[in-house]
């Protein structure tokens, strides 16, 4: 008889213990999927008990997302190699800039055939281009990499809002199960074979929402806000062609991880509200992410450094103005009401073949 699928969660933060929430409740209505759903948490003390004692003795993560109940078969556990151990399908959520450190301590204890997922919203990229969390993944594990991201602010799906996601996978029979490992009737999933597309929207989507932020910070309303929802969203389009070309799809962005993914974090997002309070209060992103995030970690800042990196290296600044400005911003101390400087570009011409000099 062959032995039961088995899934782990590596990450426990807001979007882990959500997406624990989910499968958990899942796996039960599966046959071929083993009852037991390991969640890897960084273990810390919360009121002078371990997270993982009340995670498995309350079934509830009190300290990143308080007041949801966890099915009892997810069980907390403080060491990463324990959690993957034996498991057939592996989910990653942490922050992306932990992702490396994660790899090699688990490298050893993933089972052979095993498969993963992201639900990362990082990339890398420096001057010589992108790599995805999925190639991290696949390039220390060797095993297939899918990804996932949306327009999935967890606290909404933990009240079982409605609301959507897209699932980036390569072989539609693997993309058929991560589905039914996720898909319930308020969280409805979308299954596209854009792997690196799904990530790239995930991560670059941040940049513009901290953009977003400056614009509420400085009290501009809707309409001035729109705009740099538009122009955010043609930058990453006009950077997702000059990183990799043909590679990921248009179609992408118009995706449940595309459009909608930019809209939800402009409006409702922890990178909009941080930076927001960045022009209010004039504090650095680093002090702001330790007094409001509770110990998460804003992704939008790093990005928006990384990405500038990559176009400054490539002498093409002048054709991203949003992110070129919130990158001066962000880490020059340049006004937020300089945003706006240079905003009238041109991209009737995106859809064409990329410029070689990029």
């Amino acid at each position: 008889m062959t032995a039961p699928n088995k899934v782990c969660i590596l990450g426990s933060g807001n979007w882990g213990t959500t997406a624990a929430r989910i499968i958990g409740a899942n796996v039960q209505k599966l046959r071929n999927f083993d009852n037991e759903v390991k969640m890897w948490v960084y273990e810390e003390m919360v009121d002078g008990r371990k997270l993982t004692e009340i995670i498995n003795t309350d079934h509830e993560n009190v300290k990143y997302l308080p007041g949801h109940k966890l099915p009892a078969n997810v069980v907390a556990v403080p060491d990463a190699c324990e959690a993957v151990r034996g498991a057939t399908h592996i989910v990653v959520v942490i922050p992306h800039q932990f992702i490396e450190h994660l790899l090699k301590t688990i490298h050893g204890s993933v089972k052979h055939g095993a498969r993963a997922i992201s639900l990362i919203k990082g990339i890398v990229i420096d001057k010589h281009g992108m790599t995805t969390m999925t190639q991290l993944i696949h390039r220390s594990l060797a095993i297939p990499v899918s990804s996932l991201s949306g327009a999935n602010i967890a606290n909404e799906i933990a009240e079982e809002k409605y609301c959507e996601t897209t699932i980036g996978c390569a072989e539609p029979d693997e993309a058929i199960v991560w589905r039914s490992l996720f898909n319930t009737p308020y969280f409805q999933v979308n299954c596209v074979s854009d792997v690196i597309g799904v990530e790239f929207c995930g991560a670059v989507k941040n940049v513009v929402a901290v953009g977003a932020g400056f614009i509420d910070g400085l009290g501009l309303g809707n309409n001035t806000k729109a705009a740099i929802i538009r122009i955010g969203t043609l930058e990453m389009r006009r950077l997702a062609m000059h990183i990799s070309g043909a590679q990921i799809q248009d179609s992408t962005f118009n995706e449940s991880c595309g459009i909608a993914d930019v809209i939800t974090t402009c409006y409702g997002g922890r990178n909009r509200r941080l930076a927001e309070e960045f022009v209010k209060t004039g504090k650095p992103m680093a002090q702001l992410e330790q007094e409001m995030l509770n110990g998460q970690k804003l992704q939008g800042y790093l990005t928006a450094g990384e990405v500038y990196q990559y176009i400054s290296s490539r002498g093409v600044t002048d054709h991203f103005p949003l992110f070129t400005r919130i990158y001066k911003i962000c880490y020059k101390g340049e006004a937020p009401q300089t945003i706006f400087d240079g905003l009238n570009v041109d991209f009737s011409q995106d859809r064409r073949t990329p410029s070689p000099m990029l």
